[in-house]
């Protein structure tokens, strides 16, 4: 068994990464979990059970703000979710070390561009003007976000948000907010799938999400007084050291 104290330090790192970029915790659960023991599948669905629970503090904060579009939300969580129950499929009948390598090439990637990011939080995207069409295009882009969501374990916060900047005019914080609420939807989506199939750690998760719901609260009221650039270098500081340890692991 894990010990409590660690889950407690994992559950509070996650709070800080959800609270202040309005990412996935699987950054830091998958990683941990399978260190510890859990095989790669298990602390993916440890890790998008985590999920569910953290956000919602950090959900409400946002909202408290007025830093969360429901409209949207719920266009890209609908996608989400049901592209979450094909990407648990795919990562049941995919091998642990398979999944481990195209994590590494996620994370490294995904470090490039939020260090991008952090030089101009706008990234220097053309937003499509493609007014109502943008929400038909978006649920269809958040499917794709839903199955890495259940490949990966990654409920697709940063994901969410390239996408809301490809077709919607909202600023960082309210797409940070936006985001999460989304990622909320696509984590219950997968979460249920790894448990159905026996695929988590109950207690594990429990320990790590409620430790990170009360981190999460306060690291978010943080985020929102942050300049979009920091919150960028800290997700791109965050990604380097996954892809570097889960490489190593590989190797």
């Amino acid at each position: 068994m894990i010990p409590i104290w660690l889950l407690i330090i994992i559950g509070i790192a996650v709070g800080a990464l959800t609270g202040i970029t309005g990412s996935s915790g699987v950054l830091i659960v998958v990683p941990a979990l399978s260190y510890l023991g859990l095989s790669f599948q298990d602390a993916i669905g440890s890790s998008l059970l985590v999920d569910v629970i953290t956000t919602l503090s950090v959900i409400f904060v946002y909202f408290m703000h007025g830093n969360v579009d429901l409209k949207i939300s719920l266009i890209l969580g609908l996608g989400a979710v049901i592209g979450a129950q094909v990407g648990s499929a795919i990562a049941f009948a995919v091998p642990d070390r398979a999944l481990e390598s195209v994590f590494v090439v996620f994370t490294a990637y995904m470090a490039y561009v939020s260090f991008k990011r952090s030089r101009n939080p706008k990234l220097n995207i053309k937003r499509l003007n493609l007014r109502t069409a943008s929400y038909v295009i978006a649920p269809m882009l958040a499917f794709l976000i839903g199955i890495v969501t259940g490949t990966l374990g990654a409920s697709g916060g940063i994901m969410f948000i390239a996408v809301m900047m490809l077709l919607f005019s909202i600023d960082v914080k309210r797409m940070i907010g936006t985001a999460t609420l989304a990622m909320l939807f696509s984590a219950i989506s997968g979460a249920a799938a790894y448990a159905i199939s026996g695929r988590s750690d109950i207690i594990a998760s429990v320990i790590i999400g409620l430790t990170a719901l009360v981190s999460g609260y306060y690291f978010a009221k943080l985020a929102n007084k942050m300049r979009p650039s920091y919150i960028y270098i800290f997700l791109g500081s965050v990604f380097v050291v996954t892809s570097i340890s889960e490489l190593f692991k590989v190797i």
